[in-house]
């Protein structure tokens, strides 16, 4: 029977399609809504993409939540937002996090269906937000999850490091319930065990025996009160860790790399099945702006190192400086990590020298697929071409998804293996 999955904050289908990939899932409810747009480019690729389905919803999370089925799975990719919370008035209506904060609504579903799993994905800045209480936010989540009844890991990915084509770093959350079968198995070995070893993310991300000795950090407890938390609590949270029944362990786990998919690669691919890119994404030199730069010197200037004298708004003066990037881009290494700005001028654009025609260009949105590992062309969906930049720049890599989740698959055997076997004993008994 395939695994159940409820998909939050879908974006254009990410979880989906690795999800997909690993076989043996179901998506039964979805939700993709984005409020500040009229046209909802992200939802229409998905339902494009994937069909369309009674169940896949393009509503505010807000509002629909309840209507969520029983499922084993949830995943989302949510927003970094500032998970602050506060006791209401006298306390007699329990703790209320921030309105519009995203993450309650994920919990929300997670209070109201209780699924066996739960994978999240977000910027690895999280940890550290925010910058004037370091660690409060994670720690916020933690204690969420700890007071739901669940156990969690995470990990900061790169997915260059395991062998995809985009330095791309992300956190990855995965909450069990801590009272299943699998939670009470895993209780029986160490946090240093589970880390490296025999966790949620190990056997399939595998690192190093011994982390980082540079950046220990000694385990602690989360206070009781999640509201202590928001107030006051502070704490440094490295790459990787665990926490149980609010005990935590984090460690800075070094990853055992495998060779990374080449930008070229990319390249090649793409025009092995489509041909040389849009003339459009060529740099125009036939004109200079304002500053009196063609294009590529615009480029130059963008990427090269800076030392510039700035003044802020009280008056006090600075020096703002930045190293300098690759111009063009090597196409020897993976690609940088993407943003939603990809594509337009701007210092974080990847620009590349074509290998074909030898001239100077922006990535394809085709490209931007495959560095996120989707199909060739599906953002292809009507949606204007600096929409489909957008959309990569917010999605995932999609192969770390298909990894994660032949992993569930084989936690949820061993569940229901373990199930079984109790029955067994319990009927041999009886």
């Amino acid at each position: 029977m395939d695994i159940k999955v409820v998909e939050l904050f879908a974006g254009v289908g990410g979880f989906h399609v690795g999800l997909n990939r690993a076989r043996d899932f179901e998506v039964v409810w979805a939700n993709q809504w984005e409020p500040s747009t009229k046209t909802q480019h992200a939802y229409n690729c998905y339902i494009n993409n994937l069909g369309e389905n009674e169940n896949f919803t393009n509503e505010d999370i807000a509002e629909v939540w309840p209507t969520t089925p029983f499922h084993d799975l949830l995943v989302g990719g949510f927003p970094c937002q500032d998970y602050s919370v506060a006791r209401s008035l006298q306390g007699e209506l329990g703790i209320q996090g921030k309105k519009g904060v995203l993450f309650w609504q994920i919990m929300n579903v997670v209070m109201y269906r209780k699924p066996k799993y739960v994978l999240l994905e977000n910027v690895d800045r999280l940890l550290k937000a925010p910058a004037s209480q370091r660690g409060r936010d994670f720690s916020v989540m933690l204690a969420s999850f700890r007071d739901a009844g669940y156990d969690v890991e995470w990990r900061i990915i790169n997915a260059a490091d395991y062998g995809f084509a985009q330095r791309r770093r992300r956190v990855f959350i995965f909450a069990y319930k801590n009272d299943s079968r699998y939670a009470k198995q895993q209780k029986k070995l160490s946090d240093e065990k589970l880390l490296h070893q025999e966790g949620f993310f190990a056997p399939s991300f595998p690192v190093e025996e011994t982390p980082s000795s540079k950046h220990y950090t000694e385990p602690f407890l989360l206070p009781e009160d999640i509201v202590e938390i928001s107030d006051g609590f502070s704490k440094t949270y490295r790459n990787s860790g665990i926490m149980r029944n609010g005990s935590v362990t984090t460690n800075e786990l070094i990853p055992v790399k495998k060779q990374a998919k080449t930008l070229g690669e990319v390249v090649q691919e793409v025009h092995d099945k489509m041909g040389l890119v849009d003339e459009s994404l060529y740099l125009d030199n036939s004109k200079v702006n304002k500053k009196g730069r063609t294009e590529f010197e615009e480029f130059e200037y963008l990427k090269g190192s800076k030392r510039i004298e700035r003044t802020s708004k009280t008056g006090h003066k600075y020096i703002y400086s930045e190293g300098g990037m690759a111009f063009p881009e090597s196409l020897d290494a993976p690609g940088r990590t993407m943003l939603t700005s990809e594509g337009t001028k701007n210092r974080s654009s990847h620009v590349i020298e074509d290998p074909y025609t030898k001239k100077i260009r922006y990535l394809s949105p085709e490209e931007c697929e495959l560095l996120n590992d989707f199909p060739i062309g599906w953002t292809d969906t009507g949606m204007p071409k600096r929409t489909r930049y957008f959309c990569m720049g917010n999605a995932l890599v999609v192969g770390l998804i298909e990894i994660m989740g032949k992993r569930i698959k084989e936690i949820h055997k061993l569940e229901e293996e373990m199930l079984q076997k109790e029955g067994f004993e319990q009927h041999s008994f009886l």
